[in-house]
């Protein structure tokens, strides 16, 4: 039985392009980076670099405002900890009541220490964040918005820019996180507005263990490194180090290589397809989905009723079922989708639930495969009627 794969919120599959391009680096020129001298090392070295300038052009930035992390949480981790280092005991950050774990629990940790106030938007009727609040909750006090571009539960996109707009006429900078977005919608950074935007490659046609943050390049100036060790420096002696240009004092280490080769090899290939392509199909998509989930008995999407501004994103409740029950019950007809909080448990608790049942979608995905999920559901119901 073929594996109807609807879990492209948390990853996506690999394309054959992906998986050469790691591929010929290990088996042809696998060296490392901006060291050798050699061939191989000097190939190693363009290849990153070009993957680099590849997933830059894809979010419509420079090369030098984008560095490499192991994922977007370890971004947003080395944001909290940098972007707070110097704010007082009392100044403000305002996040989400929508937000991933990973756009919360570092801003928290970082509020903790620095005496810091965290605030969060809530969300209006329309599971969209309320605007007029975040109006009200933004202000002198506050030094740093941090707000997901698209919710990994709701499916929602959110009205970024106007955040933006309101962040910096109150003097605060403007975090994004594009762990979401980015893989589904063409995303500007100047359009944004926004002066860091963090993504990952995994859940956009790349490997595992590799993300981006984008920054404008006159903030990465002002930021201290986060890790410190080889590769990042200009010269080291017994009493003192001097960093190296931006965005190479921001990669400690030997980096994930043949991750960042693969992510470059993913965006191109994603380019190609064309992202507006995508936005469309998954538009019509996503209101075929809708129709049909709406029409199963006890279901309950959490989420916007409407496929305008929304990502293919589904998670809903089926009345008397545990969303684990679904789970494995699915699986059985081989679908594959995914239960639980979803790292966002304050989002969950503020709607008056502990887990949800996600379907999300991805390039390929089809009508057909929301058909099978339908079909699945009917079963699962069956089960237990």
């Amino acid at each position: 039985m073929k594996e109807i794969y609807l879990d492209n919120a948390a990853t996506s599959k690999t394309p054959e392009a992906v998986i050469l391009a790691m591929d010929e680096y290990y088996r042809d020129y696998r060296a490392n980076v901006h060291r050798g001298m050699y061939t191989s090392a000097e190939r190693a070295t363009d290849a990153f670099e070009s993957a680099r300038a590849d997933v830059a052009k894809f979010i419509g930035g420079a090369a030098n405002e984008v560095f490499f992390v192991k994922n977007a949480t370890e971004g947003l981790n080395f944001l909290a900890n940098s972007l707070t280092a110097n704010l007082k005991p009392g100044d403000e950050i305002v996040i989400s009541l929508m937000e991933h774990h990973a756009n919360l629990v570092p801003w928290q940790m970082a509020a903790r220490r620095h005496g810091l106030v965290l605030k969060f938007i809530p969300l209006a009727q329309d599971f969209c964040l309320d605007l007029v609040a975040a109006g009200n909750l933004i202000g002198p006090k506050t030094k740093i918005v941090a707000v997901t571009q698209a919710s990994n539960v709701l499916g929602t996109v959110n009205d970024v820019r106007a955040l933006a707009d309101l962040a910096h006429a109150a003097g605060a900078l403007m975090v994004v996180d594009g762990a979401q977005s980015v893989p589904h919608l063409p995303v500007s950074v100047g359009a944004l507005d926004c002066d860091f935007l963090v993504f990952s490659a995994h859940k956009m046609w790349g490997p595992t263990g590799v993300g981006a943050v984008w920054g404008r390049a006159e903030l990465l100036e002002k930021l201290e490194p986060w890790q410190y060790g080889g590769g990042m420096i200009i010269e080291v002696t017994t009493e003192q180090a001097t960093w190296d240009e931006v965005p190479g004092r921001f990669e400690a280490g030997t980096p994930n290589i043949a991750g960042a080769i693969g992510f470059g090899a993913a965006v191109r290939e994603l380019a190609k397809y064309g992202m507006s392509r995508f936005v469309e199909e998954e538009k019509a998509l996503t209101t075929y989905a809708l129709e049909k989930l709406a029409a199963v008995e006890g279901l309950m999407i959490i989420g916007p009723a409407s496929s305008e501004n929304r990502l293919g994103v589904f998670s809903f409740t089926l009345a008397g079922l545990h969303p684990h029950d679904i789970v494995t019950l699915l699986d059985r007809e081989g679908v594959a989708v995914r239960g639980g909080h979803h790292c966002a448990m304050p989002l969950l608790t503020s709607l008056g639930l502990q887990a949800v049942t996600r379907a999300s979608f991805y390039v390929g995905t089809s009508q057909a495969d929301v058909d099978a999920l339908v079909a699945g559901l009917g079963k699962v119901k069956k089960m237990f009627a």
